[in-house]
């Protein structure tokens, strides 16, 4: 048998229609952008989890020496005390009770500061008590 019906007379052309051209481009400048986003979700999230962990660190220590203190077992006053331990810790005093049949707990509330996105600033507050065991 003679004949061409098995060869190829030319190379083999793929068209691109005008409306396709650099769609590849849009798409990886697309999921760049996603992945950004999603890079910076998880940023945020850290810094809030590392916030909140400062600021129950910074209340637990600041009710323990507060606790102390209405113990007898250190001087002054236990929300000065306590009040001194969380500027120390970085975190603000909002509210201290010393509470307790013989007034030897101490319940305090801290506020920090966390950095957010874009420069703004977040607050991660923690409560915690301190005093003889219940």
């Amino acid at each position: 048998m003679t004949g061409t019906a098995g060869r190829r007379t030319g190379a083999a052309r793929t068209t691109v229609a005008g409306g396709d051209r650099g769609s590849g481009t849009v798409l990886v400048l697309a999921g760049a952008l996603v992945l950004l986003m999603l890079l910076a979700t998880v940023v945020l999230l850290g810094a809030a989890a590392t916030g909140g962990a400062r600021a129950a660190r910074a209340a637990d220590l600041a009710a323990l020496a507060g606790a102390d203190v209405a113990r007898g077992l250190a001087p002054g006053d236990p929300c000065t005390v306590a009040e001194q331990v969380a500027r120390r810790n970085g975190a603000e005093l909002t509210a201290c009770r010393v509470v307790g049949a013989d007034g030897t707990e101490v319940l305090v509330v801290v506020r920090r500061a966390v950095g957010g996105a874009a420069g703004e600033t977040l607050e991660a507050t923690g409560t915690s008590r301190a005093g003889p065991p219940r």
